[in-house]
Parts: structure tokens; sequence; C-alpha cells
């Protein structure tokens, strides 16, 4: 996937709770972006009525059909996980080493350049 904003929080924060701020600094950046695909953990009502006042939103809950146990694969939450896998490759992400928020999410940055400048290197097979 690619990054658009990133927003890293303490621990004693919740997701649910931390998607707010991150979601207001999209609003910023992509006004008229619209849609926003979510993890089952976002379903109940807070984030939809947390939003509300930042604007027109459209939110899919991607959630696994009832009655399946084990793994099932999703439809588009590949490419977060398999983002996530790319960033598990860089050393200072495999574990928690920073000490300031600041200092996390610019090493998170320094690993999407560098999947961003792999994905120019690479040449395009066109035949």
């Amino acid at each position: 996937g690619l990054l658009l904003a990133v927003l890293v929080h303490p621990a004693d924060i919740q997701d649910v709770h931390g998607a707010v701020p991150l979601l207001e600094r999209l609003r910023i950046k992509f006004p008229r972006l619209g849609f926003v695909l979510a993890d089952r953990i976002y379903r109940g009502k807070k984030l939809i009525e947390a939003l509300a006042p930042c604007g027109r939103w459209t939110i899919k809950i991607v959630e696994r059909p009832p009655g399946v146990k084990g793994f099932q694969l999703l439809p588009r939450r590949w490419v977060v996980e398999r983002t996530f896998a790319w960033f598990g490759r860089c050393r200072r992400l495999a574990k928690d080493f920073e000490r300031s928020i600041a200092t996390a999410t610019a090493w998170l940055l320094v690993a999407h350049l560098r999947l961003l400048t792999r994905r120019l290197a690479t040449p395009v097979n066109k035949g």
C-alpha cells in the first residue's frame, strides 16, 4: 500500500480512538478523499459519530464472512498485511526501539521511502 498519513500514538490509546486524528489529517491533506476501508475493530458507532464534524465519509468495514473459522483472505486487507510484512523486514521497525513518537514516525517514513524507491528502481516488463 501507499502511506497517505502516519500517526503513532502511545500504547494507552486504543486504535479506535487514534483513527479520528489520523483521518482528520487525511482530510486536510486530501480534501477529496471520502472512502475509507476499515478493519472490523472500527465497526461501532464511535468512529462514525467522531467523523461527522470532519465532513462526508463513506466507511466500509471489512469483515470475514459469518461462520468461517481460521484464515480467510479478506478484500483489500491483503494489501495492508503485505505492506506490514515489508515493514517487518526493516530492522528498526521489527521491535519498538524508539523512545519518542517523532522518532518512531520518522523511521516508519524512512521504511516507506525505501519501498517507494524500490518500486521506482524495478524495471517494468512490458513484453
